[in-house]
């Protein structure tokens, strides 16, 4: 078996967290191959993988607002033709919703995911031949690896997780950059995970007293002008729109990184880079960082909140607890 298929869309967090078990895959069946269906404005991160040979790209976030439109059926034809004419020893759902495992029906081959205990979206398992157990109580990561040991038929490695990623994939941005720099991610996906930019700026301000350069990326225009807020000095820098590649280069080569729960995270303890991840109402026993040189700052404050603060809308309630000098002491003790 050495021909395999993943199905994992989104988001960059999640795609870093398939990382080790493909490493444990490639240990254990040499000349293993995988192909991956990820959404394109991922599509790098797959390929940072040296077990990864191709992939095929998905559009579904922007298919499904605008169904009915001719760009859709084309982009989804496109990407359907693509996958028929595929034939894989197995094809793996390592997403296990219903968007993902629809997808996995159109290649040809077996098709395998989490049993209906496991899965996140209860009923998409029964598009699967073959059903595999995976506690929810467990890391994303360790999931993720019990899976492939299971769908692929080896031994669970007992082993730290291994992302192998090849930093040659990465790719220099076209700016002049500080010798040494902290990179600082105030953006994520949901509200409810957002430190108050008053704690921002208190953090950056002691950076700069200690003669620091930080610079800040975003994703989008809300997420671009936070970041200008946050340029309080010269010291400070407001990135431009870069590709994940170049991303990828930021984070390997900064001194730190300080984050609130989101996919830069993660990429840092892929590459052992030193990082603090503040986290409310994320849990990071399920899904915080792996990896040398990871620091978790968990909200004194319990939060009953998912993607939207119930408290407070621009300043979420536990997230307020983190204090900035408490960051700052452990981000000096992390270097």
């Amino acid at each position: 078996m050495k021909r395999i298929l993943i199905t994992k869309l989104a988001s960059l967090g999640d795609l870093i967290h398939l990382l080790p078990a493909l490493s444990d895959a490639a240990s254990a069946i040499p000349g293993i191959q995988f192909d991956w269906v990820v959404d394109k404005n991922l599509q790098e991160i797959p390929l940072w993988h040296p077990s990864v040979h191709r992939v095929f790209l998905t559009n579904h976030r922007v298919w499904k607002k605008q169904l009915t439109s001719p760009n859709t059926r084309k982009e989804f034809s496109e990407v359907y033709q693509k996958l028929k004419k595929e034939t894989y020893d197995l094809i793996i759902d390592a997403q296990g919703n219903f968007k993902s495992a629809l997808i996995s029906t159109i290649a040809k081959g077996k098709r395998a995911g989490w049993d209906q205990a496991s899965i996140p979206d209860w009923g998409a398992q029964i598009f699967y031949h073959k059903k595999y157990p995976a506690s929810k109580n467990i890391h994303a990561i360790e999931r993720l690896r019990h899976l492939l040991a299971g769908a692929l038929g080896y031994s669970l490695p007992s082993t730290s997780p291994d992302y192998q990623i090849n930093f040659s994939k990465f790719s220099p941005p076209t700016i002049s950059l500080p010798t040494e720099y902290f990179l600082f991610v105030p953006i994520a996906s949901y509200n409810s995970k957002l430190w108050p930019e008053s704690h921002w700026k208190e953090l950056i301000d002691l950076c700069i007293q200690a003669g620091k350069n930080i610079l800040i990326p975003w994703g989008n225009e809300e997420e671009k002008k936070r970041a200008e807020r946050l340029a309080i000095s010269p010291q400070v820098t407001v990135l431009p729109r870069l590709s994940l590649n170049e991303i990828g280069h930021l984070v390997a080569k900064a001194k730190a990184l300080v984050s609130v729960d989101t996919g830069f995270s993660h990429l840092a303890a892929a590459l052992g880079v030193p990082c603090i991840t503040l986290y409310g109402p994320t849990d990071p026993k399920k899904t915080g960082t792996i990896g040398a040189n990871q620091h978790w700052i968990q909200s004194t404050q319990e939060c009953p909140c998912s993607r939207k603060c119930k408290f407070e809308e621009k300043t979420p309630h536990c997230m307020s607890q983190i204090h900035p000098l408490s960051v700052w002491k452990d981000l000096k003790e992390l270097l």
